[in-house]
């Protein structure tokens, strides 16, 4: 099932910043919208991402002077993404091959939503769940 399908289903809003912003304003916004990564953007180009794991990695280098850091700094700048046409197992290959837990999605050179490895499972889970059901419907039937 092509990535379109999932973002379908979930929302395709994505919570974007700028380089410029302090991480402590960022790890508000992740708290407020409770989400684990932001895309940061220029105009409305993606540049990078910030997750959860890059503020606690900082306050844990540097302590709390950590929070007036801009967030340029920080943020992951070789950006990994997939497109709404690429499959569940491509979401789960990158994501596993980059160790990363966000995938932002690009079509036609625009932010189009944001995967999460929750969404995957979630999506996997409910595939699973409906083949089962059609098993046992048929089993049923046949029987």
């Amino acid at each position: 099932m092509p990535v379109a399908h999932i973002l379908n289903a979930k929302g395709r809003k994505v919570y974007t910043a700028s380089a410029h912003q302090s991480v402590s304003e960022i790890a508000k916004l992740l708290a407020q919208h409770r989400i684990g990564a932001v895309v940061i953007t220029e105009g409305e180009k993606p540049i990078g991402i910030v997750s959860e794991r890059d503020i606690v990695r900082l306050i844990s280098e540097t302590g709390s002077q950590a929070l007036n850091t801009p967030v340029h700094s920080i943020m992951s700048r070789d950006l990994k993404y997939c497109s709404e046409g690429d499959s569940e197992e491509r979401l789960m290959e990158i994501m596993t091959e980059n160790r990363i837990r966000h995938l932002p999605v690009i079509q036609n050179q625009k932010l189009a939503g944001m995967i999460s490895i929750g969404d995957v499972v979630k999506f996997r889970m409910e595939t699973i769940e409906r083949e089962a059901a059609d098993l046992r419907h048929y089993i049923q039937a046949s029987g």
